[in-house]
């Protein structure tokens, strides 16, 4: 046995879910497996707390809205996944939205996304937002230069409104490096259970690097505000992504009987 491993270790690693992940992955080692299941364990607690909040939001008539940005295969749809997954499924929902269809096209660029903003007592979580137009649309010649300007110059002014109308914002951006986003799309291609999400904008990313770099840097310089800033969450590894996306979320939400020393925990290492 590992002199390193701890008392404590030992009896984390002394239950029926232990072994079971050694017996399924030939590479697993007692501190993969350690790593594993402490992440289990602080995400357990964090989904607890975000149980709280929800409780909070509901009794409260309060109106959430977390937005989740970053490139592809950066690991949004898992973070949203693994915050929603144990909250009461009648009081949020995840929105995704497909292309726009003709009539939404010759809409006010925000309107369908007002259609989707939270009543009282409920949390939104969007899966890409209104900021498709700041970096993807432009990037990909989805929008004009015309349009893409209209949005900069509008979407400060869209986010006041809606957080004085009550709307509690929250801006998440996933950023991972090229490298690791290159071996994330391999995998995804790989495995015939997820392959069909890789589309034609992922086909094209890795060449585009630099444009999506520019137009990143762009909306933050112009979005990154007092009223709504970015939380800019490193997401190469992605456990301990999505463990700081719901602390933020916990940290940021002033909900009723906070575990302060939960969400304040700093030893969790992925």
């Amino acid at each position: 046995m590992d002199n390193n491993i701890s008392e404590k270790d030992l009896k984390t690693l002394n239950k029926n879910k232990s072994l079971k992940l050694f017996l399924s992955n030939n590479r697993s080692t007692i501190h993969r497996v350690l790593r594993f299941l402490n992440y289990e364990n602080r995400l357990k607690k964090l989904q607890e707390e975000l149980i709280k909040l929800q409780k909070w939001v509901e009794v409260n008539d309060e109106k959430i809205v977390i937005i989740f940005e970053g490139r592809d295969a950066a690991g949004k749809g898992g973070a949203i996944r693994r915050a929603t997954e144990h909250l009461n499924p009648r009081e949020f929902k995840v929105v995704a939205l497909p292309k726009p269809t003709e009539e939404e096209i010759g809409q006010w660029y925000f309107q369908r996304y007002i259609n989707q903003l939270p009543m009282k007592g409920k949390i939104v979580f969007f899966d890409r937002s209104w900021y498709n137009r700041a970096i993807v649309e432009p990037v990909n010649g989805f929008c004009t230069q015309k349009e893409y300007n209209i949005f900069m110059n509008q979407v400060n002014e869209f986010e006041r409104m809606i957080t004085e109308s009550g709307v509690r914002l929250i801006k998440f951006y996933f950023s991972i490096s090229k490298s690791e986003q290159e071996k994330r799309f391999e995998d995804i291609i790989s495995d015939p259970i997820k392959k069909w999400k890789f589309s034609d904008v992922d086909k094209k990313a890795l060449e585009l690097w630099d444009d999506y770099t520019h137009y990143k840097k762009e909306m933050f310089k112009k979005t990154d505000t007092e009223l709504a800033p970015w939380k800019v969450i490193k997401a190469n590894k992605k456990t301990k992504a999505r463990i700081e996306a719901i602390e933020h979320i916990l940290d940021a939400i002033p909900y009723d009987f906070k575990d302060q020393s939960v969400i304040e925990h700093v030893s969790f290492d992925d």
